[in-house]
């Protein structure tokens, strides 16, 4: 089975499985085609983060988020650049690219497939064409004026030689990239064995033409979402010295299953958090399954309150672990949960309020004013970007500019789901190094990404700008097992989205763990999401308050909503999300064999799910 934001991804996966190949394998043939058919949504100079289960039944963390470059420090982008925040576009918004890398050693360390063959597919749409996406030229055309002014190298990849910007359906060739991955492979020709063959290929990439191509690039100046020039500090050595991996997920249980995310150097504790917080919540007020039901607009009530405390968290707490104090035990702890559900009460918080764990004071983002009741900290109304042109589109190419957080959602990231006949299950998002996001590197026919602009340029947060330090990223992929080992239910779930990610997937884990649905069912439903948190992108953006709702939900919904207080913006019916997933239902006896199933959005009207 395959699901994915792009129907030629999930072909291209689709086609690895039939000829034989695993779900490892899969994934990354399909991975590299998702640079080539969706270069505004993902890209090589982009980051990963996913989860995968192995047949033998082990959960990993595949981690492709790169570190900040050895040269992001505070005192240079405030001191040396005049910068208050990192840019949203432009190299120095630019991590470690984290991608390629974490791509090459799943297939070396879990796939069976030579790297030639994976690649084939990429090549072939890069070197003889795929027609562009609605969503994809509509962003080249927005930001076009950027290109001809300021980014040339773009210029001369997506548009045409008298300035136009392509038409939806044109087909679109990457001739440069596709020499990258013929050289990739080619630096492995004479190795012995497949991993070795693969190893040439990292090496290639981080010690070779790609590192040194990316670093000259970076130190040219360039325009950045600012208004000004600056050259980035993305080094060839910063690229050789990053190497993915695999960790071990953060887990709790819930209603019988395990939930498997990444650690706080991604939001996806932030679902956990929230789930035990609406655990907490229905034991103490006796409810079962009231508080559950994301149809309602009680349960749509206690869900985003649950939501904006967790969130809440996220910006106080979370950050790389590695250099950040993040008392991860306590937050996911039932006793803090309890805590944390006493203050869900019947109107909608306009308070941003994190917690305090074990005691401590946490980082109050710079929206935060004083000290509201209780010794929460109370936030004024106005945006975190204001007086930097927030909402107002300044700097073409800035944050996720493809997804607007008031539903219009056209996609800002991908995802790809595959499960195998032996057990084998990855799930995984893609991201960053959007066309849109810095200028095109020619040689290498794409461009850097801007995942540094998640952190902030203050050393009291946890997420603050560090040299080697992880940025906090919103990708936030799902897997779920049961809680018992002997039963075999996985399911896979992740979606586009930015800040939006988690909340998306809650409501359809909700609808098919507790109420039974089946995952096409939980998907296609009716679905909404808080805005009342900062957001993880320049400019910063808040709305106290703020609940994004599909209309589908309702108008007897959205009124009550409205009477709790809630300030509602209602979007069009097949607007908020991407979801997609891939799951294995246990065999329960000899004449109920084992089902594998896949599912995925209508929204977009791009997405796929396949299987046989």
């Amino acid at each position: 089975m395959a699901a994915a934001t792009h129907w030629l991804a999930t072909a291209t996966a689709q086609s690895v499985l039939e000829r034989g190949g695993n779900a490892f394998d899969a994934a990354v043939a399909a991975g590299f085609v998702l640079h080539v058919v969706e270069p505004h949504l993902n890209g090589p100079g982009g980051d990963l983060t996913g989860l995968y289960r192995t047949a033998g039944g082990e959960v990993r963390v595949l981690m492709g988020q790169g570190p900040a470059p050895a040269a992001a420090t505070i005192e240079h982008y405030r001191d040396g650049e005049g910068l208050e925040d990192v840019p949203g576009a432009g190299a120095l918004a630019a991590a470690v690219p984290g991608a390629v890398d974490a791509w090459f050693t799943l297939l070396a360390d879990h796939g069976t497939w030579e790297l030639a063959d994976v690649l084939q597919y990429a090549i072939g749409y890069a070197e003889n064409g795929h027609p562009l996406l609605p969503s994809a030229a509509l962003t080249i055309e927005r930001v076009r004026d950027l290109f001809v002014e300021h980014w040339p190298t773009s210029a001369a990849l997506w548009l045409h030689a008298d300035g136009r910007a392509p038409k939806a359906g044109e087909l679109i060739v990457n001739p440069a990239y596709a020499g990258v991955l013929r050289r990739l492979v080619g630096a492995g020709e004479d190795a012995a064995t497949r991993e070795a063959r693969i190893d040439a290929a990292r090496a290639e990439w981080s010690t070779g033409f790609v590192a040194e191509a990316i670093e000259a690039f970076a130190r040219t100046p360039h325009r950045h979402s600012d208004g000004r020039d600056h050259a980035g500090v993305l080094t060839a050595h910063d690229v050789a010295a990053f190497r993915a991996s695999d960790e071990d997920p953060v887990v709790l249980d819930f209603r019988g299953s395990r939930i498997h995310k990444t650690g706080p150097w991604g939001q996806g504790p932030v679902l956990l958090q929230t789930l035990a917080i609406l655990d907490a919540y229905g034991g103490m007020h006796g409810l079962t399954d009231e508080h559950l039901d994301p149809s309602t607009a009680f349960g749509i009530h206690v869900i985003a309150e649950a939501e904006k405390l967790a969130l809440a968290d996220r910006d106080a707490w979370y950050g790389d672990p590695h250099v950040a104090d993040v008392p991860l035990r306590t937050l996911l702890s039932a006793e803090y949960a309890r805590s944390r559900a006493a203050l869900i009460d019947d109107r909608a918080s306009t308070e941003l309020r994190p917690g305090l764990p074990d005691g401590r004071t946490p980082f109050l983002p710079p929206a935060s004013v004083g000290a509201g009741k209780d010794g929460l900290a109370e936030v004024d109304h106005r945006s975190a970007g204001a007086g930097a042109g927030a909402g107002a589109g300044a700097g073409a190419g800035v944050g996720e500019p493809t997804v607007d957080r008031h539903g219009q959602t056209r996609g800002d990231t991908c995802h790809l789901d595959v499960a195998d006949s032996m057990g084998n299950v990855v799930t995984i998002t893609p991201s960053g190094g959007w066309l849109q996001s810095s200028p095109t590197v020619p040689e290498l026919g794409f461009c850097l990404g801007t995942r540094l602009q998640m952190t902030w340029l203050d050393e009291r947060s946890p997420s603050a700008l560090r040299p080697g330090a992880r940025p906090r990223t919103t990708l936030s992929a799902t897997l779920v097992t049961a809680s018992d080992r002997g039963d075999e239910r996985i399911v896979t779930l992740g979606t586009p989205g930015g800040d939006q990610q988690d909340q998306w997937q809650l409501p359809a884990l909700l609808r098919m763990l507790v109420g039974g649905w089946d995952a096409q069912a939980a998907i296609d439903a009716p679905t909404f999401h808080t805005t009342h948190h900062v957001s993880s992108f320049w400019p910063r953006d808040w709305e106290p308050a703020g609940l994004v709702v599909e209309d589908r939900v309702g108008r007897d919904v959205i009124d009550e909503l409205e009477r709790r207080g809630h300030r509602v913006t209602v979007s069009g019916g097949w607007t908020l999300g991407r979801l997609s997933g891939v799951g294995i239902q246990p065999a329960t006896s000899a004449r109920e064999p084992a089902v594998l199933w896949a599912a995925v959005n209508p929204r977009g009207m791009q997405g796929y799910a396949a299987g046989r």
